[in-house]
């Protein structure tokens, strides 16, 4: 203990951690800034809700279809060149998107952005594992925490950009490039040298408490109880992922065209949603310190099932809101969780938890958006936005995988 209390990061990672934190950053904001644009592409393509739902499912389709390539090109180039390569093609992605003048292009764009975005994601969390064993404690939480300011920022500017009347393509420019400057200044000062360097963390096995792994300690995870594990905290993720796809893809449409609200209140679900998914990774850390990884992520299900399931059984725009806002609160700490604990789990090689995690947690992405339009189109979209009740089920039954207190 008295390691971790002593060591004082360099200056050189405490820079470091900035860097990362700006292409988590930038990362969020990108993407945010074309989801409340969504109403307005849709109506302009003439789409229904499946067609929709299947268009914007080429975006984690790009992301599964490129995701297990992330290793090969982080171990080769550096995660922080790949991490910054991947921040500008996805800008360029989803300008293209947003400037799309039929389903094809757009479906087309997206597939590109969400590639691209695989990328990104796979070697931002690398590079900030890396300066976490830097730093013998845990900040991953708080990179994700950063990713949620980004998508707030990202859907503010674009709400604003709606009420101001700003056509979609000198608002989607303006993003693209801001953002790429800012990911090309981080490159700067990310940490140098191979990616197999551990800096100061030889101490790998010390970080356990501070990454929420305060527990007794597990059995060596080999054979068929790798495989379980693992496949428990692909779900635990992919929980996590169809609650955020519930926010991107259909919030604002569920308040605009269900609930009537105006196009610039509509975008405050999915800012609600990464707002208090942003509060709940800031104080992640302390809970998991006090309360256990798996504590925290049952409550955390709970939170997002009754808050999800009352709004949508009384519905409201504020209440819609509200419950939007306690599902991304309810599953902040979920992907962070799942992405450390494989990373981390015994048998396999290194990055490969973290690759097939961070790769098929991304199947949330890809089926939630065509089976919620489907069911929108059968039923309603009240009822397909049942998938965030449903995702809160899925943590409560799969949590046990997750390290509980010590002692």
């Amino acid at each position: 203990m008295t390691v971790d209390v002593l060591r004082r990061p360099a200056p050189a990672d405490r820079r470091a951690r900035v860097a990362v934190a700006v292409l988590f950053f930038t990362n969020g904001a990108l993407f945010a800034n074309l989801l409340p644009r969504y109403p307005q592409i849709k109506a302009d393509l003439g789409i229904g809700n499946a067609a929709y739902g299947l268009a914007v499912a080429a975006f984690p389709a790009g992301a599964i279809t490129a995701g297990l390539a992330a290793g090969i090109l982080v171990r080769r180039f550096g995660s922080a060149r790949v991490a910054v390569g991947g921040t500008l093609l996805t800008g360029a992605g989803i300008l293209a998107a947003g400037l799309a003048d039929s389903v094809a292009v757009f479906a087309g764009a997206l597939f590109l952005a969400g590639a691209m975005d695989a990328f990104t994601d796979v070697a931002q969390n690398a590079h900030g594992l890396r300066v976490q064993r830097r730093y013998g404690r845990s900040i991953i939480n708080s990179f994700h925490a950063i990713w949620s300011i980004g998508a707030v920022t990202g859907g503010s500017m674009a709400a604003a950009a709606i009420a101001l009347g700003v056509p979609r393509g000198p608002h989607l420019l303006f993003s693209a490039v801001v953002f790429a400057v800012a990911a090309c200044v981080a490159l700067r000062y990310c940490l140098p040298g191979p990616e197999t360097d551990t800096g100061a963390a030889g101490e790998a096995g010390e970080t356990d408490a501070g990454d929420g792994a305060a527990s007794p300690e597990r059995a060596p995870a080999t054979g068929l109880r790798t495989g379980w594990v693992l496949a428990a905290l692909v779900l635990i993720a992919t929980a996590g992922t169809l609650v955020e796809d519930a926010g991107m893809s259909w919030a604002t449409l569920y308040l605009s065209d269900s609930l009537h609200a105006t196009a610039a209140l509509a975008a405050s679900g999915y800012v609600a949603l990464v707002g208090a998914q942003f509060v709940g990774r800031i104080v992640g850390d302390r809970l998991v310190d006090r309360f256990g990884q798996r504590t925290v992520a049952r409550s955390g299900a709970l939170i997002a099932a009754v808050g999800m399931g009352l709004a949508l059984a009384v519905p409201t725009v504020p209440g819609t809101v509200l419950g939007f806002a306690a599902a991304g609160f309810g599953v902040a700490t979920l992907v962070p969780a799942a992405m450390h604990e494989a990373d981390e789990l015994p048998g396999l090689k290194p990055g490969s938890g973290l690759t097939l995690v961070s790769w098929l947690m991304r199947l949330g992405f890809l089926l939630s958006p065509p089976a919620v339009g489907l069911v929108a189109d059968a039923t309603s979209l009240r009822v397909g936005l049942l998938v965030v009740p449903f995702a809160g089920l899925i943590v409560l039954v799969c949590g046990g995988v997750l390290r509980s207190r010590r002692g």
